[in-house]
């Protein structure tokens, strides 16, 4: 179909990628009116918003700034095929800004997909799922019953009054990874993060075991994707945090698009909007947002993100680069985009890909993660884990960890470590004893040509 208007939804890629090129390279100020008022710079007729100057905010009136956030998104899932028409795709809903902006998006994208299903005649392009998943905490917050209950009942309300297709809402208690009884499930829960001496560590622990939640939910309820409303602002406190934390080998894994190392793979499609924009959405379209569960972040983790804060004040501009600094890193072979030859993604992805196709790092086996965190291990790190040959033990599985885990999330008494190794949930154990075998399978892979089999002579 070819393009005769700014509001063509056909999916042609040359004006997407302008338009997005267009957005992202405007930087110039909004145009004042003789009365004194600030004009939209994309429409040239109405007033733009009123903001603190740290986003689109400022230049943009209401609707123009709500379609570029909008664009963001669009651009994001079509370029890098985050969600394609045959998926099943798991919001992960905290309640806050980011992730209720992620849910209407996919919301609205869903809904599109419906009306070109509906409007095709023979129903050539299927309509993708949505469901939304939400982890209770409040074993490790501690509040009240009747606090977590009117939450998950705003939750429900929330989901519940988007228009069809309807989407399944998975409420689940972040304990249930221990796959025990509700009582001993919360009873172990509280065992592990208590054995964890270090603040940072015993919340990089927590975020561990959320991921490991939200990836039994897509497992066991059939999702393909898994979308975090992860956006530029706490990607560049990742950043920063993650550097002064040891894992700058495996930081560029946790900060791209696609993040296929997992058995369900993570997508950030709300990557280039900064904090401040999805606020300032939610308060124009009326939004309803929750106060989460969790507390305040403390140690490296809590600093980083006020450091972050100020530095935001100073310079609108920080947080973006500090995200497409650390977007000059090579990423790793499970951040490649894949190939696509499904005749249900549209010609105008698979371009895309092409075009935006990443260069990885091909020099890791995708065995080679750290059974606690589940980022690559560096060659020194596979060195420790080369003297085990199994992890069935808790010094095997130390061994197994990256530097960074054992230092943060290990305890310090080497008499504790048994102990901290007997409440890990059966995955992470698990997976420590994959990783091994796996590393040593992918080693021998390698030298396979310079082995003898067992009946050729030495000759």
């Amino acid at each position: 179909m070819a393009c005769n208007s700014s509001g063509c939804q056909s999916g042609c890629y040359k004006n997407e990628f302008e338009q997005e090129q267009q957005n992202s390279n405007s930087n110039s100020k909004p145009s004042t009116t003789r009365s004194g008022y600030n004009i939209c710079v994309k429409c040239k007729s109405n007033e733009a918003l009123t903001g603190s100057g740290t986003g689109d905010d400022g230049r943009f009136c209401g609707d123009c700034f709500r379609s570029n956030l909008y664009g963001k998104f669009r651009l994001a899932v079509s370029t890098h095929a985050l969600i394609t028409p045959a998926d099943k795709v798991l919001v992960a809903f905290s309640g806050g800004p980011a992730s209720r902006v992620a849910l209407q998006f996919v919301h609205e994208k869903q809904q599109m997909a419906q009306k070109n299903y509906d409007a095709s005649r023979d129903g050539s392009l299927p309509v993708f799922g949505v469901g939304v998943a939400f982890i209770d905490e409040s074993a490790y917050c501690a509040i009240s019953s009747d606090e977590v209950d009117e939450t998950i009942q705003k939750i429900r309300s929330i989901v519940s009054h988007l228009a069809p297709p309807a989407k399944d809402l998975h409420v689940v208690s972040i304990e249930s990874t221990f796959s025990l009884d509700a009582l001993d499930a919360r009873e172990k829960f509280k065992k592990l993060l208590d054995s964890v001496g270090d603040a940072t560590g015993k919340e990089d622990l927590l975020m561990h075991l959320r991921m490991l939640t939200l990836q039994k939910i897509a497992s066991e309820n059939g999702y393909n994707r898994v979308v975090l409303g992860l956006c530029t602002s706490r990607i560049a406190c990742h950043v920063i945090s993650a550097t002064v934390k040891g894992q700058g080998y495996s930081l560029p894994a946790d900060i791209q698009y696609v993040d296929a190392r997992w058995e369900i793979p993570v997508v950030l499609p709300l990557r280039g909007c900064i904090a401040q924009e999805l606020n300032m959405l939610c308060h124009l379209d009326g939004l309803e947002t929750l106060e989460l569960l969790n507390g305040p972040s403390t140690g490296i983790n809590g600093l980083v993100s006020s450091f972050l804060k100020l530095l935001q004040e100073e310079n609108p501009s920080r947080e973006c680069t500090i995200v497409r600094t650390a977007g000059k890193l090579t990423p790793f072979h499970f951040n490649r985009i894949p190939e696509l030859n499904d005749s249900n993604v549209p010609l105008a992805s698979q371009r895309r890909q092409k075009r935006f196709n990443l260069k990885c790092n091909e020099t890791i086996s995708s065995e080679s993660f750290c059974p606690l965190c589940y980022s690559p291990l560096n060659p020194s790190d596979l060195n420790s884990l080369s003297n085990y040959k199994s992890s069935q033990s808790s010094d095997a599985f130390g061994a197994a960890c990256c530097s960074s885990c054992r230092f943060q999330i290990f305890p310090k008494d080497p008499s504790l470590v048994e102990q901290f190794y007997s409440l890990l949930p059966e995955p992470m154990v698990s997976r420590a004893n994959y990783g091994s075998n796996g590393h040593f399978s992918a080693l021998r892979k390698r030298v396979q040509d310079c082995l003898l089999s067992d009946n050729e002579d030495e000759t």
